[in-house]
């Protein structure tokens, strides 16, 4: 299963990680060292869910949605 956005994956990367965000939100991880990729973080090995959700606590025509940085935000 796939963990949210937290701001807490991002302090725990090793030191030789970094993450880049996709065209459509989607977080992947980048191993400088080993010059490779993964969708996986590397500590916890999950994904981390990004883009933008409807959700049913939002009112009608609004998305919950992420910035580079990880903040959360809403879209109408």
């Amino acid at each position: 299963m796939a963990a949210d956005l937290n701001p807490d994956w991002l302090s725990c990367l090793p030191s030789s990680w970094s993450y880049g965000v996709t065209r459509d939100g989607r977080v992947f991880f980048i191993n400088e060292e080993a010059k490779s990729t993964t969708w996986l973080h590397p500590v916890t090995g999950e994904a981390v869910i990004t883009g933008h959700r409807k959700t049913p606590d939002l009112p009608t025509g609004w998305e919950e949605g992420y910035t580079f940085e990880g903040a959360r935000c809403f879209i109408k």
